[in-house]
């Protein structure tokens, strides 16, 4: 009689399993990269609000990220892109999608203001073609794979 109760219970435990390792996959399919550094006031807002940025923070498309007066804060992509933004900057992660298998996706920046320097991941160096970064006043199409993007202070 006890195996039966301890057979059951495992098979109750067993069954309320996958919906936790559903939630953990579809945590990291939605994760486009992970924050690393992060100096003075950084902030993230998204569908759920605004919050303080801390190292180890995900970062999803849709997430927009913005640092305050003598702040930085720096982000890696799945892809292996690293982003690096300096004072007073506000970027937002418009697209994002990668492959790891096929190394294929897409990556689409808009640089709302300050600066950024982004040093391209397997999708920039594979597909340039679809790396796309926006300012208020232009698209610039990536062909390097280390540059620096400023906005000034006029431009919103």
């Amino acid at each position: 009689m006890k195996i039966f109760a301890a057979s059951a219970i495992s098979a109750l435990l067993l069954a309320a399993a996958p919906p936790v390792f559903a939630q953990q996959a579809t945590d990291l399919a939605e994760r486009a990269g992970t924050v690393k550094v992060v100096q003075g006031d950084a902030r993230i807002t998204n569908a759920k609000g605004e919050r303080a940025l801390q190292p180890g923070d995900p970062v999803a498309t849709a997430d927009t990220v913005s640092t305050g007066a003598d702040s930085s804060a720096s982000m890696v992509l799945r892809d292996g892109t690293t982003l690096v933004l300096g004072a007073n900057s506000r970027v937002n992660l418009k697209d994002f999608a990668y492959n790891s298998t096929t190394q294929e996706g897409n990556l689409l920046l808009s640089v709302l203001r300050g600066s950024m320097r982004m040093l391209t991941g397997l999708i920039g160096k594979t597909r340039p073609e679809s790396v796309n970064i926006t300012t208020p006043t232009s698209t610039i199409g990536i062909l390097g794979t280390d540059f620096i993007v400023q906005v000034p202070e006029g431009d919103k």
